[in-house]
């Protein structure tokens, strides 16, 4: 009998983490989970924990760190619990750890990455802000250390299913484009003119996926997809302009790779995130997933239009800072969590997001990447400049 995988979930309350969970769960005989991160929903990190057994739990926020380990002995549950931001390095390298999810939202997810790929693990990357920041950092660590890096995200994990060899990182002969799917998000047909009335609540309902309200944010501005571009190129080994972004308002296809031949071959699924991660979590083989099959006789008409760039003003600026390279990404990532956040707490104007990030770029000059450094003091940069044009 294969020995089961051990599963490392970090972030595992979010809505990447739930889903993995219950991918999990329904493989038991494949999988054991060894680790569990939360930054401070114990309760629920509480209830995973009872159910799925883990060696090590790590509540970031101490606050509730003693209730959650008195919880958690009272449950027979007998894991280690560590807090404070350097444990999440400690999940994502713990013995045993063969696979980690690395789920965890944002820039606070990058150290976390970078150890489970310095260790080794084959890393299940839903935190694109991780490698659109570190970009050859993340890369070279993975070389290194003989670490597996398979895409999470729908479109690459489509994308990654659509190419002609069996590593994400080499895009492969006769590959001319990617084409990369967008939904639209909510405002898809609101006029611009009507962009400074759009509240929270408008902007986190996405038509057709279910996630967390800053990645929905960006979905709605479509910088999302600009960091997903950013992703694309680095992944597969794409030229900046070699990778082209689509509406397409069903979300059925979840991206495409064109080839040097005329073939156009697409992955096609319900918006249901548990598809990609049961890919990731199985690879070479595949597991099922819990998501329903499509049914082809009575899908519909599926639509495609160029995204407008004047309207969603973010997709051109991530286009723009992956064509200077360098720290421009990471500029561009942090001026637009620090954007969003001001948003979500009623200081900015949904408008002002792309304004805010533009200025920031303007502000603070692309250099090189020579270490992890550059990264963290243009990502500290970039964030005062943010809270700065916010502020004034």
């Amino acid at each position: 009998m294969t020995a089961r995988k051990g599963v490392s979930v970090l972030g595992s309350t979010g809505s990447i983490g739930r889903s993995t969970l219950d991918v999990i769960a329904r493989h038991p005989d494949l999988f054991r989970v060894v680790a569990l991160t939360a930054r401070s929903d114990w309760q629920r990190l509480l209830a995973q924990a009872v159910v799925h057994r883990p060696e090590l739990v790590v509540l970031v926020d101490p606050t509730h760190a003693s209730a959650l380990e008195n919880a958690l002995q009272a449950a027979g549950v007998h894991a280690t619990v560590l807090t404070g931001v350097a444990a999440l390095e400690t999940a994502a390298t713990v013995a045993g750890a063969d696979c980690v999810m690395a789920a965890i939202v944002g820039a606070a997810g990058l150290p976390s990455t970078l150890a489970a790929a310095r260790a080794g693990r084959r890393v299940l990357l839903a935190n694109k802000e991780a490698l659109v920041m570190s970009g050859p950092l993340l890369l070279d660590a993975v070389r290194a250390s003989g670490a597996e890096l398979l895409p999470i995200d729908s479109e690459h994990n489509a994308i990654f299913q659509c190419l002609p060899r069996t590593r994400p990182g080499l895009a492969g002969s006769g590959v001319r484009r990617i084409w990369l799917t967008a939904s639209g998000g909510p405002f898809l047909r609101l006029p611009a003119e009507e962009f400074a009335a759009v509240t929270p609540a408008q902007a986190i309902a996405h038509p057709r996926w279910r996630m967390g309200q800053k990645i929905s944010v960006d979905s709605a501005t479509l910088m999302n997809k600009g960091l997903e571009l950013i992703e694309a190129q680095l992944l597969f080994g794409m030229a900046p302009g070699t990778v082209e972004v689509v509406v397409h308002p069903e979300s059925i296809v979840h991206s495409l790779v064109e080839y040097t031949d005329g073939s156009t071959l697409a992955q096609l699924g319900h918006p249901d995130m548990r598809t990609p991660i049961a890919y990731a979590l199985g690879w070479p083989d595949r597991i099922e997933s819990g998501v329903q099959s499509l049914n082809m006789l009575t899908l519909g008409a599926l639509h495609f239009e160029a995204p407008d760039r004047d309207k969603f003003r973010c997709l051109a600026l991530a286009e723009a800072a992956s064509h200077a390279g360098g720290t421009a990404p990471a500029v561009l990532n942090a001026a637009n969590e620090v954007a969003v956040q001001a948003f979500l707490e009623g200081r900015l104007n949904f408008g002002g997001i792309p304004a805010v990030i533009e200025q920031v770029l303007g502000r603070i000059a692309s250099v090189a990447i020579t270490g992890l450094a550059d990264v963290l003091a243009a990502d500290r940069a970039a964030r005062l400049a943010a809270m700065t044009a916010i502020a004034g």
